[in-house]
């Protein structure tokens, strides 16, 4: 009997592949006063080799980025998962984590609210960041165990309220799952990234995540309203700020995420529509749910507030800053810089696809923006290394992008070719 094209597929279908569902020791108590952690801290202080870290947040549910779960695992320790709620100063984990390597996924996203807490690696093991510079074409985490070790782990409460209380037994699980594989994923990483020759890159770049402080908070945080560029008119610009404003002290006050009392549509619709009565605003498209329709009186005073401004009040088309202009205004403001800039993009992504890297991690945009922006004088390697070594760029990067980025931007031709802005630039 011949099989059908269908059973065909289903007989050579790859087995899928097992479900890490159990933590290995069982699942621990979660730590909550002084007396358990005094045990977890000397526990951990005994263990040895690297220790793997992860922490939970409620960003969609609470205002901030701070923790409500912190997860450790260490050899000879175990796993631990620590209420930060209960004890906001974990200052003497993180003591007894020093001189420790800290194996963390996407750590830049949880370094800010650890620190808070008192923990602060001394050194690093990022494996999100590992994977991006091994090449890997999906770097979240269920994605890198898949491919690494041939496991599949359960996401379903990566999104979930981590600031509910008591916290649920399968949420638990989860986070305990997480911090299980990651010193694994560290050793099949470094193998890889050793075999490619990436290993030096990589520490370079563990480093430079451990040590450098977080950015300064935006000037204009109210910038980033998702939809601002559908706003054409200062005047609109400033009904944004205005409820953006009004909304983050309201939820600021209230401990909640500020799009749960507003979305960024229903702001950037008012600022569309700018409605002058509170009846019109109730009528504007985001300002019908419970939440929104509650705080209406506040709503509508932001937007009047934008409205009563004098013109010299209102906020500027373009965000304030020191760096260059929009790049797809170079061909008219500057051919020259425009030529520079698409010859040393050229160049930059010829050498990732050399080296198997993704080409914002061979070089950071902004800095190769600058650069091809106002050039060092003379535009020779050593002042463009210094330049682009004051804006951060680590040594392996220096010495892969500065000869090319020398040549390109010399040789560059001085009349307007015209810009093809790629997405996110």
């Amino acid at each position: 009997m011949t099989n059908t094209p269908t059973e065909q597929q289903e007989q050579v279908a790859e087995p899928e592949l097992p479900l890490l569902s159990v933590p290995a020791d069982g699942l621990p108590p979660v730590v909550a006063d002084e007396a358990a952690l005094a045990q977890v801290v000397a526990a951990f202080a005994a263990g040895t080799g690297p220790v793997a870290v992860d922490a939970e947040r409620a960003s969609g549910y609470r205002y901030g980025q701070r923790a409500f779960l912190v997860q450790l695992r260490r050899e000879g320790a175990g796993t631990a998962l620590v209420d930060p709620a209960a004890l906001p100063d974990l200052s003497c984990l993180g003591e007894a984590l020093r001189g420790a390597e800290w194996v963390l996924h996407a750590a830049n996203q949880d370094l800010p609210c650890l620190a808070e807490l008192g923990m602060r690696p001394t050194t690093l093991f990022d494996t999100e960041l590992g994977s991006r510079l091994a090449g890997l074409p999906r770097v979240g985490l269920g994605a890198v165990v898949e491919e690494l070790l041939g496991l599949r782990l359960a996401k379903e409460h990566s999104a979930v309220d981590w600031s509910t209380r008591p916290l649920p037994e399968p949420w638990l699980t989860y986070a305990a799952l997480d911090v299980e594989v990651l010193v694994r994923l560290r050793d099949v990483l470094a193998e890889r990234l050793q075999a490619q020759g990436k290993l030096a890159w990589a520490r370079q770049e563990f480093e430079h995540v451990a040590t450098t402080p977080p950015p300064p908070p935006p000037a204009e945080p109210w910038r980033r309203t998702s939809g601002l560029h559908a706003v054409r008119s200062r005047r609109q610009l400033a009904v944004v700020r205005e409820l953006w404003l009004a909304r983050d002290g309201e939820a600021r006050r209230k401990d909640t995420s500020p799009g749960r009392l507003l979305p960024d549509s229903a702001i950037v619709a008012a600022a569309r529509a700018v409605p002058r009565t509170p009846q019109a605003l109730a009528a504007t498209s985001g300002f019908t749910g419970r939440a929104s329709r509650s705080r209406l009186p506040l709503w509508a005073d932001a937007v009047a507030a934008a409205l009563a401004l004098p013109d010299t009040d209102l906020p500027a088309h373009q965000p304030r800053g020191d760096g260059p202009p929009p790049p797809r205004t170079w061909a008219a403001k500057d051919p020259a810089a425009a030529a520079r800039l698409n010859a040393a993009r050229a160049a930059v992504s010829a050498v990732a696809d050399e080296h198997g890297l993704p080409v914002e991690n061979v070089l950071q945009p902004d800095a190769l923006r600058r650069l091809a922006w106002a050039p060092p004088t003379p535009l020779e390697e050593s002042s463009v290394r210094a330049a682009l070594a004051g804006r951060g760029a680590r040594p392996w990067q220096l010495d892969l992008v500065v000869p090319v980025l020398v040549q390109a931007m010399t040789q560059a031709p001085t009349r307007d070719e015209g810009i093809v802005e790629p997405a996110g630039s």
